[in-house]
């Protein structure tokens, strides 16, 4: 007797579950992110970390398709520069940026450290695990928000820098204020802190801090 075909025989095998490493300083919200992907049948948690350091020594261990990552992420270094270590090491694992920050300057220094995709936390579970599966392959994914001011920046490039700002920028980054930068230049402090919001403008930050971490990630300082 010829046995009766089963069922599904000869259909296209179920793809691996995506296996995902969380990095989030804050217990609670990685708590809350475990559980929810362990509630998708298609995404495997590998590991969970509270610091870059961490997730470096996890992402060795485990392998992870896609390392979950916040920027923000208290002592030692931050998400951004652990996302550029995590991209240096081989295999390289996906890293989708989840986080509460949207501005330009956090936007801009995550997908130049190598990130494949720029989420913010007040995205639906749905979304969240649609990203992680199109991060695995390799396809950006970003928020709504975050999608709007990368193809404004694309319409409307940064302007350069001028001499002057540069001198400026060169001068805040070794942690001087705004009256020892004045005497520096021989200009006004008013004039110092003229040429501050323009360079505030061009490079997308509010902060002196932010303006010098933006200008080392754009290789704008000597």
């Amino acid at each position: 007797m010829t046995p009766t075909p089963t069922p599904g025989t000869g259909a296209t095998p179920a793809r691996p579950p995506v296996r995902i490493l969380v990095c989030d300083d804050h217990a609670v919200v990685r708590a809350g992110l475990l559980a929810l992907l362990r509630s998708a049948p298609d995404i495997e948690v590998v590991g969970e970390a509270g610091s870059g350091e961490e997730a470096l020594a996890l992402a060795r261990k485990t392998a992870p398709d896609v390392v979950l990552m916040d920027l923000q992420l208290g002592e030692g270094i931050d998400g951004v520069e652990t996302t550029r270590r995590l991209r240096a090491t081989t295999p390289a694992p996906h890293v989708l940026v989840l986080t509460t920050y949207d501005t330009d300057a956090d936007v801009t220094r995550a997908v130049e450290a190598g990130a494949t995709g720029y989420l913010l936390k007040a995205e639906r579970a749905e979304d969240l695990f649609t990203a992680i599966h199109a991060a695995a392959q390799g396809r950006p994914a970003l928020s709504p928000p975050v999608a709007d001011l990368v193809m404004s920046r694309l319409r409307n490039p940064r302007p350069a820098l001028t001499p002057r700002e540069r001198d400026i920028l060169t001068h805040l980054s070794r942690g001087l204020p705004n009256h020892a930068i004045a005497r520096a230049l021989y200009i006004s402090e008013a004039t110092v802190k003229t040429h501050l919001r323009r360079i505030y403008d061009k490079l997308g930050v509010d902060t002196r801090a932010g303006a010098v971490a933006v200008a080392k990630e754009q290789r704008l300082l000597p």
